[in-house]
């Protein structure tokens, strides 16, 4: 996997101050996206053991609330086993901090994704949608799913 950039102080991408890793690759290409060159999934650094230990580093600070996945598309079936991961290493090593993710596709991985994060901000961004007002999203089709939640009520729903 490969990332564009590490934003280690960022209050506009989930609530509170948070580490953002912008993951490259992106097959929505959707119009208007905001950093379209995230879409080529070569795009910056190459994701490595070095840079999971940054964004521990910047985890660690007490006032960093948590961290944000967003891309490109996080949940791309090629970023997903390196997103999985980093989600197991930080929940390993930060129980207490929040984990936002930003994304929309469905393989293997992705419900362990789901069940490992606190926050989904789902669908595509439509600019036709596009609304400056909203926080944490560009566009008013996207849901913010609080995944406790989601999980509670879904499961709850299977024993009744």
């Amino acid at each position: 996997m490969f990332y564009g950039q590490i934003k280690k102080f960022d209050i506009a991408d989930g609530e509170g101050v948070r580490v953002s890793v912008f993951v490259s690759g992106c097959k929505n290409a959707c119009k208007g996206c905001f950093q379209p060159e995230t879409w080529d999934f070569g795009y910056g650094k190459e994701f490595t053991i070095d840079t999971v230990n940054e964004v521990l580093e910047a985890l660690a600070k007490p006032f960093i609330q948590g961290l944000s996945i967003l891309g490109g598309e996080p949940f791309e079936v090629e970023n997903q086993p390196d997103v999985l991961e980093l989600i197991q290493i930080v929940r390993a090593k930060f129980p207490k901090k929040d984990i936002c993710d930003y994304g929309r596709r469905h393989t293997g991985h992705t419900l362990e994704i789901l069940r490992s994060i606190d926050v989904l901000v789902d669908g595509p961004f439509i600019e036709e949608k596009k609304d400056l007002q909203l926080a944490f999203r560009g566009s008013s089709n996207q849901r913010i799913i609080k995944m406790k939640d989601f999980w509670a009520e879904r499961d709850g729903d299977k024993n009744n």
